[in-house]
């Protein structure tokens, strides 16, 4: 189908949102976006008369659904960033009102950041820490039917974001890939060492 990309490292069939903006590279080893301008996921807490960052709900997603059962979803993410906002996204998606979202983002400081988003209804917004780098490991685990988010700069040791549920419905939930550039005219991001497993994350706050 046209908007299947093959991902073998994800034991699932992934659906795009936008074909035309996912594909994999020449070695079949990562998985790219190019996000078109002025695109995201978001939902202002403010309404749309706040002065915060302005709504939008049409980010290019790359999502499947893994079923019941505990899993680990990670990947390498790096951006060619270029406009506040832009970002290379791990997703988890139940809804138009219910999604969350681990960003590494270009932030309005202009510093690469890990960004988390948890979305009920309406918005939060949370930054992690600072990457001095143009790449860093993201993280999706799901424990029962609670969901850490992790990053790491080296994949190895895993600092806890945030830990957050979507509900119950867990044979509805999705999960995969996102790309957005809210102010920007696009952007590319790449996400690569993708690995997915049904292992159990024991603990959730001792880096591993």
């Amino acid at each position: 189908m046209a908007d299947r990309l093959a991902v073998p490292e994800l034991p699932f069939p992934l659906r795009a949102s936008h074909p035309e903006v996912w594909r994999r590279d020449d070695a079949g080893s990562a998985v790219l976006a190019t996000a078109p301008g002025h695109t995201d996921f978001y939902i202002n807490p403010g309404g749309e008369d706040s002065a915060d960052a302005q709504s939008l709900a049409n980010a290019a997603t790359l999502l499947g659904t893994p079923g019941v059962g505990d899993f680990q979803l990670r990947a390498r993410v790096s951006v060619d960033f270029g406009s506040q906002f832009d970002a290379g996204v791990l997703m988890l998606w139940l809804d138009e009102r219910n999604w969350a979202k681990l960003c590494f983002e270009l932030s309005p400081a202009g510093a690469p950041m890990v960004v988390s988003v948890v979305t009920r209804g309406v918005s939060d917004d949370a930054n992690a820490f600072v990457v001095g780098d143009r790449s860093v490991w993201l993280r999706i685990s799901r424990v029962d039917r609670v969901y850490a988010f992790h990053a790491s700069l080296d994949g190895t040791t895993w600092p806890l974001v945030r830990v957050f549920t979507l509900g119950d419905a867990l044979t509805e939930h999705q999960v995969g890939f996102e790309a957005q550039s809210p102010t920007g005219e696009g952007v590319t991001a790449t996400f690569d060492q993708i690995a997915f497993s049904t292992d159990r994350l024991v603990d959730l706050r001792d880096g591993s």
